[in-house]
């Protein structure tokens, strides 16, 4: 069998914007793998129309609530 070879080049942040899409990976553990904030790393998301809101439904609303209660506590500092 001949075994044939495929480069491709891609932006940096790509593969982490895709395996975070797919769900393999956590948006904090994507953005670390890419080297990059988890600000930049949504950024990066955005550039390749990548939604940061990809919960599965059944934990949506629990991280709402924890999305929340964070904003709650930093707001009161």
């Amino acid at each position: 069998m001949k075994v044939e070879e495929l480069r491709i080049k891609y932006p940096s942040g790509f593969e982490h914007a895709k395996m975070f899409e797919l769900g393999k990976v956590s948006s904090g553990k994507a953005a670390e793998l890419a080297g990059m904030s988890r600000v930049e790393f949504f950024e990066t998301c955005s550039r390749y129309r990548v939604s940061i809101f990809n919960y599965p439904p059944e934990e949506l609303e629990q991280q709402i609530r924890t999305d929340l209660e964070t904003a709650r506590r930093l707001s009161v500092k």
